[in-house]
């Protein structure tokens, strides 16, 4: 097992070797992300709120989809604490702050563009 901090926190400890089983905790957080990843909506919102805020229009807007709907769906996210809020005025804008989160989205979508394409568009950049 991996060697964990003094305050003995799951996921506090140092970065896993290869080939060692991590802790039961962090599988099942891990679990939890990718089910939430697993929703097209969801993948869309988290990989466009990368390094950016956006409002609930706009992300509605820009995903062609209803805000209740597209409200729904950052309700869910925001309760797996993997959206930051912050409201200014009426206004209420989303965020996406983990870079952790953000590379496995990234990493997502590129592994599904060398999947589908012979050279990916990220490749083309």
């Amino acid at each position: 097992m991996t060697e964990q901090a003094r305050d003995g926190e799951p996921g506090s400890d140092v970065a896993h070797d290869r080939g060692e089983i991590p802790e039961a905790a962090v599988v099942d957080h891990a679990v939890t992300v990718l089910r939430l990843l697993a929703d097209r909506t969801r993948l869309a919102i988290l990989s466009m709120l990368d390094g950016t805020e956006m409002s609930v229009t706009s992300i509605a807007e820009a995903l062609g989809r209803p805000v209740p709907a597209v409200s729904q769906h950052l309700a869910r996210l925001r309760a797996a604490g993997v959206v930051t809020v912050r409201r200014q005025g009426t206004t209420v804008f989303y965020g996406q702050p983990d870079e952790h989160l953000a590379a496995l989205v990234r990493n997502t979508l590129q592994l599904s563009e060398h999947a589908l394409y012979t050279v990916p568009p990220h490749h083309r950049r």
